[in-house]
């Protein structure tokens, strides 16, 4: 399974939504305090990109050498319809500056982030993580696809998902309707986790023979997978 170092640096390097909490910092609605873009630096900074009338580079720049605290808080929703639809938050706090001297573009600036320490609560469960952790990880090979991985997966192969149900014998069992939707709700280097809902609404993890690399990886664990349900004995 990722680490909780991992899953943390795999939500601050997505598209998920974030917003920056500046405490004392008053009259900012939380649409001021979203960075335009944001990246992780390669000494394990986050890199944010600001209007530079944004209370957040107002704040950065009035600061200048003392410690601005500031908390980024990342939150996680399922690209795809699914019952409790947030998968996760994280939250990175440490201290704000502004870069000197650049710009992203005109009339936008780069503030940084200094991690000083992480937590994460998603489908994994609650963890924190160490600073030196988060500097040291690497985001999971998917991040940038998964969102339209899941959104095809559940379009155009959702009987094969479906049919991955067989696959967990006994805990599939239950009332009549249980499990008759299955969602793919979330897709990394290790696996497939499906939503199946219904009466009982239940997550299951579909474990890959190996974690994959990249997206030709990815298609070759599938098919593997979804081999492994054609060939399945039936439960009838």
């Amino acid at each position: 399974m990722p680490s909780a170092a991992e899953r943390t640096r795999t939500l601050v390097q997505s598209t998920c939504s974030a917003v920056l909490v500046i405490p004392g910092l008053d009259g900012a609605g939380p649409y001021q305090l979203m960075p335009d873009a944001r990246t992780v630096g390669s000494d394990g900074e986050v890199l944010m990109v600001f209007s530079a009338e944004s209370p957040a580079a107002r704040a950065a720049t009035h600061a200048q050498d003392d410690e601005l605290t500031a908390v980024l808080e990342i939150t996680d929703v399922a690209p795809v319809s699914v019952p409790h639809r947030i998968r996760g938050r994280a939250w990175l706090s440490g201290w704000l500056t502004r870069v000197p001297d650049r710009e992203a573009e005109p009339g936008r600036v780069i503030l940084r982030l200094e991690v000083g320490e992480a937590c994460v609560d998603d489908l994994w469960g609650a963890e924190t993580v160490e600073a030196e952790d988060f500097v040291a990880a690497v985001a999971d090979p998917l991040v940038e696809h998964e969102a339209e991985l899941l959104q095809h997966l559940h379009a155009a192969h959702g009987a094969e998902v479906q049919g991955l149900r067989g696959l967990l014998g006994v805990r599939a069992e239950g009332p009549s309707g249980a499990g008759t939707a299955a969602v793919p709700v979330a897709l990394d280097r290790f696996g497939l986790r499906v939503r199946f809902t219904g009466v009982r609404c239940f997550d299951a993890r579909f474990d890959f023979p190996e974690p994959v690399k990249d997206v030709g990886g990815l298609r070759r664990a599938m098919h593997t997978l979804f081999d492994a349900v054609s060939s399945a004995p039936s439960g009838d």
